[in-house]
């Protein structure tokens, strides 16, 4: 009886496993984003050029979806070399001694319309804490190109620097505490 049982509990957890499809970021129309306000007056954006993002879920409209991000910190790009270099410095994301910042969500809630509101742990400098984003689902086309399934999401949310000890030699209003942050992504399935 006990082997029955054994035998039967493997095949609901292969099966579970094998119901879920990963998706992953097609890295040409994906983007992370963040933006500041500098000196109180004015929005200064960047972005992170190396990234990874994925996505698993069994169901079609997402909403059981699992979504990881990894990022290099030293990817930075503001469009100004020396504020780059001090933004990668230990003044701000010390990119030698963390060199990802992540995220993994813990949670996703449909709010209708195809929006969600989507909660997970970001660690940032050796330090995770939860956030929340909320979250649109774009649709899912055959991309004529690839030939590929493509799924099309955009996050938004705001985290307080101050949670991750980032930049705190830099009080507002030089640097906002607030860091919106906005992710476009299409991902592909696998």
């Amino acid at each position: 009886m006990k082997k029955v049982i054994v035998i039967g509990f493997l095949f609901v957890l292969v099966s579970a496993f094998a119901l879920q499809t990963t998706w992953v970021n097609d890295d040409a129309h994906s983007q992370v984003q963040f933006t500041v306000v500098h000196l109180g007056i004015s929005d200064v954006s960047g972005f992170f050029r190396d990234f990874d993002a994925s996505i698993t879920a069994e169901k079609e409209d997402f909403s059981d979806a699992v979504f990881t991000f990894s990022a290099k910190t030293a990817s930075i790009d503001t469009r100004v070399e020396m504020r780059d270099n001090h933004l990668k410095s230990v003044d701000f994301f010390d990119v030698e001694k963390y060199p990802t910042m992540e995220f993994k969500s813990t949670s996703i809630t449909s709010k209708g319309n195809n929006l969600y509101e989507l909660k997970g742990n970001l660690t940032l400098l050796g330090t995770s804490k939860p956030v929340t984003l909320e979250l649109q689902y774009r649709g899912t086309i055959l991309n004529s190109q690839s030939n590929k399934q493509t799924a099309g999401f955009s996050a938004r949310g705001t985290i307080d620097r101050r949670d991750f000890n980032l930049g705190s030699g830099f009080p507002p209003p030089m640097i906002s505490n607030e860091v919106r942050i906005k992710v476009d992504g299409e991902f592909t399935k696998n």
